[in-house]
């Protein structure tokens, strides 16, 4: 193990945030450098536990007693190498991920667990520093071809073990940028857009073809890439939002999350001077209380939003891990991002009856309070109100893969989720047509799109070859609560 009192000496430490009057001016990543003496000490808190149970609350398998271990004896490339085992992209998981890892720590038990998530994302930026993140083509190429279908995380990580085991790989992406919600999903404050585009460029090195603005069903028929490729991997994700129909949901000023934070993004990329909806000097009201209402809040508060408030129907959550959600468990408890310490006003149990306008403008929204009773919400007699709008934000979740056009160009069966259906090697009812990530799991974490897409790749390479060396974490048939 590695410092073997670590955990009864050192109190767990996360790095600083920068000053929020500082960030709130720019997009930049809101951390701070995180000294590497104070690291050594967080990942020698690691227990080096007989049965690690952060290997079972990660989704990828990632091996974090043994780089702890190595982190905190300072030997930081093989520390990188048992991170890049498991894990292609630690530097996407390492910013975006709730780690349910560190909630399944043993020393969680009755303590504070490691910092693993932040370990992980300096072992990452260490080896890029350094120059030990290179290219890995493959030494011969098999002759096969395979197309996947989204950039995403899970189409990458696909893409990627595919092409390092030999094979030919095209990737399909109907935006005009590679990346999926890595791109024009996920705000700059919480991942750099350069991460991303170094990892493109590695992939390109190793072999990719990337294919940016090409919708399948409308620039290429499914029947074409059928004939053209020897496989096809979809990993178009869950992009299917839920929307909410109250009165007034047609007034200007009410948008969905995802028709809002990419534009902000193309503000980042240089492609426009300003975004279409933009929140300054605007009250701004977010409808879901998850990630992605987090996300449009940092955003608003950027642009200079005059006032936020993002609106949640469940009850507010504990501040401390309830008894019915044991460890190792992921608990659903408070918990406060970057840009809920940024500003802002949280609302929980609170429901909407209508959206308010004049002229065909938003102008409020009613909202009733709400109290759960057997598992259901009822409104709170007397409890109606009126709040104050400019700008509305549906970041409510969402429903499922955009499958009718999939699966008219494929045959792909739809289950009773709204998923395209596979089987646990994440094969299809179509011969050669796998599904991987969100598109057939549903909404979920950026780890099991990331493993998945690892697995998916591994039953396409013994679909193709007969056998396969790569590995594969996990059949599809897992389930894990969404975080």
């Amino acid at each position: 193990m590695a410092d073997p009192r670590g955990f009864l000496k050192d109190d767990r430490e996360l790095p600083t945030r920068r000053p929020v009057d500082v960030r709130i001016l720019d997009w930049k990543e809101v951390y701070e450098t995180f000294p590497s003496e104070t690291l050594k000490a967080q990942a020698g808190r690691c227990m080096d536990c007989g049965i690690p149970f952060c290997h079972n609350g990660c989704p990828l398998g990632n091996l974090i007693p043994e780089w702890n271990d190595l982190v905190w004896r300072s030997d930081w490339r093989a520390a990188a190498e048992r991170l890049h085992a498991t894990n292609n992209f630690p530097e996407f998981t390492g910013r975006l991920c709730p780690a349910p890892c560190e909630t399944a720590c043993v020393l969680g038990i009755n303590q504070k667990p490691v910092t693993i998530k932040q370990v992980e994302v300096s072992i990452i930026d260490q080896a890029w520093d350094e120059g030990w993140v290179v290219p890995s083509p493959p030494s011969r190429l098999s002759e096969r071809t395979i197309a996947v279908i989204g950039s995403g995380p899970a189409g990458l990580a696909t893409a990627q073990q595919l092409a390092r085991a030999g094979h030919t790989v095209a990737v399909f992406e109907r935006a005009d940028r590679v990346g999926g919600l890595l791109r024009y999903g996920i705000p700059e404050f919480k991942m750099e857009k350069r991460h991303l585009d170094r990892r493109i460029e590695q992939m390109e090195a190793e072999g990719v073809k990337f294919r940016a603005g090409v919708e399948v069903g409308v620039d290429v028929t499914g029947e074409s890439l059928r004939k053209r490729y020897d496989a096809i991997v979809i990993a178009v994700g869950a992009t299917q939002w839920r929307d909410l129909s109250v009165p007034g949901r047609e007034l200007a000023g009410v948008h969905q999350a995802m028709e809002y934070l990419p534009l902000a993004n193309r503000v980042q990329e240089g492609d426009l001077p300003e975004s279409p909806i933009n929140a300054a000097g605007k009250h701004v009201v977010i409808i879901g209380g998850g990630d992605t209402g987090a996300d449009c809040l940092g955003t608003a508060l950027r642009q200079g939003a005059a006032s936020v408030t993002q609106l949640e129907i469940l009850p507010t959550p504990p501040e401390a891990r309830p008894d019915s959600q044991p460890w190792p468990t992921y608990p659903m408890v408070m918990r406060v991002s970057s840009a809920h310490e940024e500003g802002g006003e949280r609302v929980f149990a609170v429901s909407t009856e209508e959206f308010v306008g004049e002229d065909g403008r938003l102008t409020g929204l009613r909202i009733v309070e709400v109290e759960w009773i057997d598992g259901r919400p009822s409104p709170v007699e007397e409890t109606s109100r009126v709040i104050a709008a400019d700008l509305v934000f549906l970041a409510m979740g969402f429903t499922g893969p955009e499958h009718d056009l999939l699966s008219e160009q494929f045959g792909v069966e739809v289950d009773s989720r709204g998923a395209l259906a596979r089987a646990d090697d994440y094969s299809t009812n179509v011969p050669g047509v796998f599904v991987a990530g969100d598109a057939g799991r549903g909404q979920s974490l950026i780890v099991w799109a990331i493993a998945e897409g690892r697995a998916a790749a591994a039953s396409v390479d013994r679909f193709l070859m007969g056998e396969s060396a790569l590995p594969s974490p996990i059949p599809a048939s897992a389930r894990s609560i969404t975080v």
